[in-house]
Order: C-alpha cells, then sequence, then structure tokens
C-alpha cells in the first residue's frame, strides 16, 4: 500500500518485533501496486498485463493499436490505473523495426543501451550480435513511445491477463479464468526460463516469483491476491491466461 501520511495506521510489524512504542505510524490508502504492463484501448478499454521477464509482456503492452500506460510498474486505485515510473526498460536482442516499431523508434539521442554491440565506424547498433549476452537491454523516457498516453493514466482495468511461457507444452494458448483460479496463479508466478533470459540458463528450468514480482512486495502476497480480486470484482474485469511458449 501506498504510504502518504505519517499520523495513523500501523506498520506490519510481525516479522520484525519491534516495541509497541517504536511502531511506525501510517495510513493506509487502499492503493494496489503491481508489477505489471498496461495499455488502453482507443475504446477506453483498460487491459494489466502480468508476466514474469521473457514471457512478453512489454511487447503486448505496446501494441501499436492500443495506447501504452506503461510496461513495468503501476498503481490501481479507487481512480483507476497509474503508472508509477517515467521510463521504459525492454529486452532488444534480435530486434527489428517491423516486428516491434514502437519499441525500435524508441532509440534517439538519451536511449541507455546495455550489453550491447556497435560497429566502431557507423556507430549502428546490431541488436543481433550476442557476442556479450543475449540479455540486450535499453531504458528510456517512456514520451519516446509514439502510442504512449501522457499523463501515463488510465480508468479501471476492464481485462487482467497472466502471461506464462511454458516450455514443456502443457499449459493450454489461452483460458478464461475464475476469480480463485487468478488468485492462484497470480500468486504461483509460473514461468519458464529460456535462454536469453538468465546468464547460465542452457535448458528451459520452470520458475515461480509471487505475484510476478517476489524481490517487490512487502506484504504477505495473499494480501496482494485479495486486494487485485476485490478490484476485479467491483469493476468487472475479466481474467485471462496466455502461454507464450509452447502448446
Amino acid at each position: 500500500d501506498i504510504v502518504i501520511d505519517l499520523s495513523s495506521g500501523f506498520v506490519n510489524d510481525q516479522f520484525l518485533n519491534w516495541d509497541p512504542e517504536h511502531r511506525i505510524k501510517v495510513r493506509i490508502h487502499n492503493i494496489l501496486s503491481l508489477h505489471s504492463g498496461c495499455n488502453v484501448g482507443k475504446d477506453g478499454d483498460v487491459a494489466l498485463i502480468f508476466g514474469l521477464s521473457g514471457t512478453g509482456k512489454t511487447t503486448l503492452s505496446t501494441d501499436h493499436n492500443r495506447y501504452l500506460i506503461g510496461d513495468d510498474e503501476h498503481c490501481w486505485s479507487e481512480n483507476g490505473v497509474s503508472n508509477i515510473e517515467g521510463g521504459y526498460y525492454a529486452k532488444f536482442v534480435d530486434l527489428s523495426k517491423d516486428k516491434e516499431p514502437n519499441i525500435w523508434n524508441g532509440i534517439k539521442f538519451g536511449t541507455v543501451l546495455e550489453n550491447i554491440v556497435f560497429d566502431e565506424h557507423t556507430r549502428e547498433v546490431d541488436f543481433s550480435d550476442k557476442f556479450v549476452i543475449e540479455n540486450t537491454r535499453a531504458t528510456y523516457s517512456i514520451e519516446y513511445i509514439p502510442n504512449a498516453r501522457i499523463p501515463c493514466v488510465a480508468p479501471h482495468a476492464k481485462n487482467v491477463i497472466l502471461l506464462y511461457c511454458d516450455a514443456f507444452g502443457v499449459l493450454t494458448p489461452v483460458s478464461m479464468l475464475s476469480l480463485a483460479q487468478t488468485m492462484y496463479h497470480f500468486i504461483s508466478g509460473y514461468t519458464t526460463l529460456v535462454g536469453g533470459i538468465e546468464d547460465d540458463i542452457k535448458e528451459p528450468q520452470s520458475t515461480l516469483s509471487t505475484c510476478f514480482g517476489a524481490t517487490f512486495i512487502m506484504m504477505h502476497p495473499t494480501k496482494y491476491a485479495t486486494m487485485l480480486a476485490e478490484k476485479m470484482q467491483k469493476h468487472g474485469a475479466t481474467r485471462w491466461l496466455v502461454n507464450t511458449g509452447w502448446s
């Protein structure tokens, strides 16, 4: 939850075992923080897209037929969805203008390239060169994306999409989920790590990252799942499980 004021409420200290006299007081505003992508259609239909690295979250978030809200960190409040990052951090391996024009067009002065190889004479980047590592990246202002909505705010989500990259051919390509199934898969945060995601991955390996962002959460995972379920129910969001791996 977002901490705005230091006058009321208590921080959950069950793991810290602090003296009650020295608890930090904060006010809770019931704003759900999410590690997700987000975009909105021309009719105002908002999609929240969850997925671990390599599942296609960034690619789907930057669909050129929809307006980009953000690709990584969002808040869902009583007023709708908002991006809490001002930038963009995308995988660039084998990037081409034809396949991902919006990401390609974001490369301009001010962009920071990571692990890339370029020609010393022409200074042109070769995105197909994996000499350093396959996990090549770039970061730039979200304003560099032609179809970004500025400011990066949108109404409540109408579709919640959970992305799995299943390299073992078990999951179906697309499934519509019940509320309970969505909470289960959200808490699980499953995907398959394949080459190009981690330095030492040679063969597919299953992994779990609760709430699709275990390193970012501060409360118990069920707290986030419960808040997500309440907001999906309240605003009538349809839930989907999409397998971007092998089916």
